[in-house]
C-alpha cells in the first residue's frame, strides 16, 4: 500500500493575527471546513510556482504546454510571469463549491456544500461529492444539479376516505339514473 503523504504544510507561526483575520475572511467568503482547505490551496498553487520557476530557463515549447495546461484547468494565465503570480484565491475559484455559487446553482457557499455532500451535484452524469474538486473549463458547463424531490404523500383517515368513497358512489348512481332518464325519453320520442 503506498503511504499518503500530506499536501499541505502548517502556517510556520500559529498565531500571526493578520494571516488569521485573512483566512477567516476567506474561509466565510467560500464556505471553507477548516483553515486546513485554504493551507491545501496554497500548496497547490505553491506547486504551480514552483514548476514555473523551473520553467523560465526550458525551451518555449515546454513552457506553452504549461500555459495551455493551466489555462484547461481554468486559470487566466497567458505567461510564465502569470503563472508566479497565481495566489491561493484563483485556487478557491476553481473549487467545485464555488463554481456552484458563481453559476447560480446555489444561493450560498455553504449551501453548495451540503449539496455536494449530499451527492445532488454531477458533471458529465458523474455524481461528486467532494467540495474542494477542482473544475476545469471543459468541465464547467456540464456542471448540473440532480435533485429528486421525494414528497410524502398524506396519509387520509378512514373517516376521509369512507366520506370519499360514498361520495363516489353517489355521483355513480347519479350518473346512472341520468343516462336512464335519457335513455326513456329516446325510447318515448
Amino acid at each position: 500500500m503506498i503511504r499518503k503523504h500530506k499536501k499541505y504544510s502548517r502556517p510556520r507561526k500559529p498565531f500571526d493575527k493578520p494571516r488569521i483575520e485573512e483566512e477567516n475572511v476567506l474561509r466565510e467568503k467560500y464556505g471553507l471546513k477548516s483553515k486546513r482547505e485554504i493551507w491545501k490551496a496554497d500548496a497547490a498553487i505553491g506547486r504551480i510556482r514552483n514548476r514555473a520557476k523551473l520553467l523560465i530557463t526550458k525551451s518555449e515549447k515546454e513552457k506553452e504546454l504549461f500555459i495551455e495546461k493551466l489555462k484547461r484547468q481554468g486559470f487566466k494565465v497567458d505567461s510564465i510571469a502569470d503563472a508566479l503570480g497565481l495566489n491561493k484565491e484563483d485556487s478557491l475559484k476553481r473549487r467545485l463549491q464555488t463554481i456552484l455559487v458563481f453559476k447560480k446553482l446555489a444561493s450560498t457557499p455553504k449551501q453548495a456544500r451540503q449539496l455536494i455532500a449530499h451527492k445532488h451535484v454531477s458533471i458529465d452524469n458523474q455524481i461528486v461529492s467532494v467540495p474542494s474538486y477542482q473544475v476545469s473549463l471543459e468541465e464547467e458547463p456540464h456542471v448540473k444539479l440532480n435533485i429528486v424531490l421525494k414528497l410524502k404523500q398524506e396519509k387520509k383517515s378512514k373517516i376521509e376516505e369512507i366520506k370519499e368513497a360514498v361520495l363516489e358512489e353517489e355521483t355513480e348512481e347519479e350518473k346512472e339514473s341520468e343516462e336512464i332518464e335519457e335513455e326513456e325519453a329516446i325510447n318515448a320520442q
